[in-house]
């Protein structure tokens, strides 16, 4: 017997009118998935760092997370709605876990072995690949201000489109960065929101973004926020005008965990993520950086903020 939905999941599916069936039922899927099963908020725990910072920076302070399995594992044992990883850490687990959990396949990435002023991620998995592996979603990252941003949108277009007509949900990760940018303005709340509208815009069901911060990149946005009021003194002001960036809140759109910090400043950030109204959180190294008790204990704490 099919599980009946609760209100906030049929609201979540009921924003997507266009969507066939089939994707529908894989949002559903995440939504319904762990401990935050209906409540309409979710808690994924991604592991693309290894690709992206190195291996050593990424898992040596907790050797267990060198093993490819480990990560899905923890996201399984702590009740998480899914877990998110490139092409070989997938394929490696996907046998064991495809029908425990919720996957999304992390289909571009970076290094840090070069720099540039406009970054661009290589491609480096399909939603052929995510649907083969019994993936639930495609996960794609972009870079708003990037001078190669335009690459980036017509690849997102490609794989969000690809992804739906296989029955895949498409994440996409929405990252200003690029030499269009300061530094802060690249998690500057003008900036994220744009950033987040743009994801939107793209197609995506999910939206992932940094917490931003109060800053504001853009000379016009400053005027323009004045006028109009726009309340970003606190992380909870900015996510709900974040979500509000987010088509009113008809897109699901999540906030990344980000470095390293203390169990308390990441509890504290949660909860003004959940209290802005925030769908969830995706938390990485944060998580599988720790212990493993220590890590199973910090995420049943954020799972319990969302939860109540």
């Amino acid at each position: 017997m099919a599980k009946k939905l609760s209100p906030r999941v049929k609201k979540i599916l009921d924003n997507f009118p266009s969507e066939n069936r089939v994707v529908l039922g894989q949002i559903e899927r995440i939504f319904n998935a762990g401990r935050l099963s209906g409540t309409g908020k979710v808690v994924i725990l991604p592991v693309d760092q290894g690709f992206e910072h190195g291996p050593a920076r990424s898992f040596a302070k907790n050797p267990a997370a060198y093993d490819p399995l480990y990560h899905a594992g923890l996201a399984l044992e702590a009740g998480l709605n899914a877990y998110a990883a490139p092409l070989g850490q997938m394929e490696h687990a996907a046998k064991h876990f495809a029908k425990k959990i919720p996957l999304i396949l992390k289909v571009n990435s970076s290094d840090s072995l070069k720099s540039s002023p406009d970054p661009i991620p290589a491609l480096t998995a399909s939603a052929e690949d995510a649907k083969r592996l019994g993936c639930a979603a495609v996960g794609f990252t972009i870079y708003p201000g990037s001078g190669q941003s335009k690459q980036m949108y017509e690849e997102a277009a490609d794989v969000v489109r690809k992804a739906k007509a296989k029955g895949l949900v498409a994440i996409v990760w929405s990252y200003p960065r690029g030499g269009g940018l300061s530094k802060e303005g690249e998690t500057a709340i003008d900036v994220v929101a744009y950033a987040a509208h743009i994801a939107c815009q793209m197609g995506a069901h999910l939206v992932k973004v940094k917490p931003p911060t109060a800053f504001l990149e853009k000379e016009d946005t400053r005027r323009l926020y004045g006028e109009q009021q726009i309340s970003v003194g606190t992380l909870a002001d900015r996510v709900r005008h974040v979500v509000q960036a987010s088509f009113n809140g008809c897109r699901p759109v999540i906030f990344s965990g980000g470095p390293s910090k203390s169990r308390e400043e990441i509890l504290s950030e949660i909860r003004e993520i959940h209290a802005g109204g925030g769908f969830g959180s995706i938390i990485g190294r944060n998580a599988f950086q720790r212990p493993k008790a220590e890590a199973l204990s910090l995420l049943s704490d954020v799972v319990s903020i969302y939860k109540n």
